[in-house]
C-alpha cells in the first residue's frame, strides 16, 4: 500500500514538472515576451526625430527639445511622417484625401484642336473697288448716274464733260487725217511719214483721254466733232461715293465716282496673340449675323495681317465671302468662327491641373499611397476647351491632381521652407556665435544680480500702505 502511493506520488510530481516546462517553454515563445530594449528616441522604435516643432508654429523647428516662444514643448517630427518626407513631396493620409476632395487625371496623348470665335467686319474687296476720274478739264454737261447707291453695269454712262481742249483735239484729228491724206502720195518719203506720224500723235492723244475706239472712228467717218466727252463705269457694282453735280467744272485730281463690287466682300476679324499660332491661311471660317439666326457664310482664311493694333493687342485676318445676293453689306458686324488645323496626339493634361505662378508652371503628380509632388512643367499650345500640351515635365500614364493642387503646393512649400531652416540651423554641440559669446563674457555672474536686486528690494509690506504713510525705522534697542 505504501509502495502503491509513492507511485502515485511520483506520477504527479512528474507530470506537474512537465506541465510547467510547457507553460514556460510557450511563454518564452510568446511575442514580446522577450524583454525590449530601452527606447533611445521619442519616436516609435526608439528611433530620433528628424527635428522639433513648435505645436501652434510650425515654422519655429529645432534640432534638440526645448520650449516654444510661446512656453509649449517642443513636438517630435518623426522619420516616415508627412513632415519628414524628401523636399517637396507631401503625404496625406486617404481618408483626408478624400475629404479635400482631391481628384486626379491621367496624362495622355490626344488630339487638340482650337474653335477661335471673335468679332469680324464686313468691307469691301479692295480689289474691286474702283475710281472714276477725267483726264481733261471740263464742265458736267449732264450726269446719267446722279445718286450714291446706284447699280452700275461695265460699259454704262456716268457722265457727259464738255472740255475745249477735247473740241480743239478733235479739230486737230481732221485735220491730220486730211493732211496724211494729202502727203501719202508725195515722192518724198519724208513728207509722207511725217503726215503719218502727225496723224498717229492727234489720234493717240484722244485715246489716252479715254475716247473709245469707236468713238474715235465716228468723228473720222463723219466729220462730227462732238461738243462732250463720255465716262463709262469701268466695272459693275454699286455707287459708294459721288462728288460730281450737274454744271460742276471738273479736274483730272477730282474723283467723280467710287464703284464698288459687292459679289464678293472681306471680313475682317481680330485675333488675339496667343491665339496666332493656331490661325493661318486656307483654313475654314464661318461668318454668321445675330439678326439672322441659323444662317452661316462659309468663307476661307486668305490673309494674315503682320502687324498688331497696338491699342487692343491683336492681329486682323481677312475671310472672303461670295456675296451673290448682296446679303452682307459693309460696316456689318458679324460672329466668326474658325477651324484650326488638329495636331494629333499630344501629350496634354486638363487646364485645371496647372498652377500658374507668373514665373513658373506647376502640376501635382500623384505618387500614390497617399504621396504627390509638385513639378515644374514646360507648357505649349492652349486649344481651348480645358487641355493643355504638356513639352517638358511629366510622362505619359502619370497621373496629375485637378482638384484641391493649391492646398497640396501650399503644404509642399510649408515643408520645403521648413527644410530650408533645418539645413541653416546649427548642429547640437557646435560654439554659439561671436556675438553670443560677447554677450556672454560680460553677463553677470548667476546670483550677483539677485542679491543686488535684494540690496534695494523695498522693505516687505511698504507697498501695501496708503500713500503720505511715514514709516518710521525701528528703535535701535536700548542696552540695560
Amino acid at each position: 500500500m505504501t509502495m502503491r502511493r509513492s507511485i502515485q506520488t511520483a506520477c504527479v510530481v512528474l507530470l506537474a514538472a512537465a506541465a510547467g516546462w510547457l507553460a514556460h517553454d510557450r511563454w518564452a515563445r510568446a511575442p514580446g515576451a522577450e524583454a525590449q530594449p530601452a527606447a533611445a528616441g521619442p519616436c516609435p522604435g526608439g528611433a530620433q526625430p528628424s527635428y522639433w516643432k513648435a505645436p501652434m508654429d510650425p515654422t519655429y523647428i529645432r534640432n534638440e527639445p526645448g520650449k516654444s516662444p510661446m512656453g509649449m514643448d517642443l513636438v517630435p517630427v518623426c522619420p516616415g511622417s508627412a513632415e519628414a518626407q524628401p523636399t517637396g513631396t507631401v503625404s496625406i493620409d486617404p481618408a483626408m484625401v478624400q475629404s479635400m476632395g482631391v481628384r486626379s487625371a491621367v496624362v495622355g496623348h490626344r488630339d487638340l484642336a482650337r474653335r477661335i470665335r471673335t468679332v469680324g467686319r464686313v468691307t469691301y474687296d479692295e480689289r474691286r473697288v474702283a475710281h472714276v476720274h477725267t483726264k481733261v478739264q471740263g464742265w458736267v454737261e449732264r450726269l446719267r448716274v446722279e445718286y450714291e447707291g446706284q447699280a452700275v453695269r461695265r460699259g454704262q454712262p456716268l457722265l457727259e464733260i464738255y472740255s475745249p481742249e477735247l473740241v480743239s483735239t478733235q479739230e486737230e484729228l481732221l485735220v491730220a487725217a486730211r493732211y496724211r491724206d494729202a502727203t501719202r502720195q508725195s515722192p518724198f518719203p519724208d513728207v509722207s511719214r511725217g503726215g503719218d506720224a502727225l496723224f498717229e500723235a492727234t489720234r493717240r492723244r484722244l485715246e489716252l483721254w479715254d475716247i473709245r475706239e469707236q468713238d474715235i472712228e465716228h468723228l473720222l467717218e463723219s466729220g462730227e466733232i462732238h461738243k462732250t466727252l463720255t465716262l463709262y463705269a469701268p466695272t459693275s457694282g454699286v455707287v459708294t461715293h459721288m462728288t460730281v453735280r450737274d454744271g460742276m467744272e471738273v479736274a483730272p485730281n477730282d474723283n467723280l465716282y467710287t464703284i464698288a463690287d459687292l459679289s464678293r466682300v472681306w471680313v475682317h476679324a481680330d485675333v488675339y496673340e496667343y491665339e496666332l499660332p493656331w490661325v493661318a491661311a486656307s483654313q475654314r471660317a464661318a461668318v454668321e449675323l445675330s439678326y439672322m439666326p441659323g444662317v452661316r457664310f462659309e468663307g476661307e482664311v486668305t490673309y494674315v495681317y503682320p502687324f498688331l493694333d497696338p491699342k487692343s493687342r491683336t492681329a486682323r485676318i481677312r475671310i472672303e465671302l461670295a456675296n451673290p445676293e448682296g446679303t452682307l453689306k459693309p460696316d456689318m458686324y458679324a460672329n466668326v468662327t474658325i477651324e484650326t488645323e488638329i495636331r494629333p496626339q499630344v501629350l496634354a493634361i486638363p487646364e485645371e491641373a496647372v498652377i500658374r505662378s507668373g514665373t513658373r508652371s506647376l502640376a501635382i503628380v500623384a505618387l500614390g499611397d497617399g504621396r504627390f509632388e509638385p513639378r515644374d512643367v514646360e507648357l505649349g499650345i492652349d486649344s481651348g476647351d480645358g487641355w493643355l500640351e504638356v513639352r517638358e515635365g511629366l510622362r505619359h500614364g502619370e497621373r496629375v491632381v485637378t482638384s484641391g493642387q493649391f492646398l497640396i503646393d501650399s503644404e509642399s512649400k510649408l515643408q520645403e521652407a521648413v527644410q530650408k531652416i533645418l539645413a541653416q540651423e546649427p548642429a547640437a554641440g557646435t560654439p554659439p556665435p561671436e556675438h553670443d559669446r560677447a554677450h556672454d563674457a560680460h553677463a553677470m555672474p548667476a546670483g550677483e544680480h539677485d542679491r543686488a536686486h535684494d540690496a534695494h528690494a523695498m522693505p516687505a509690506g511698504d507697498h501695501d500702505r496708503a500713500p503720505g504713510t511715514h514709516v518710521h525705522p525701528p528703535s535701535a534697542p536700548v542696552e540695560e
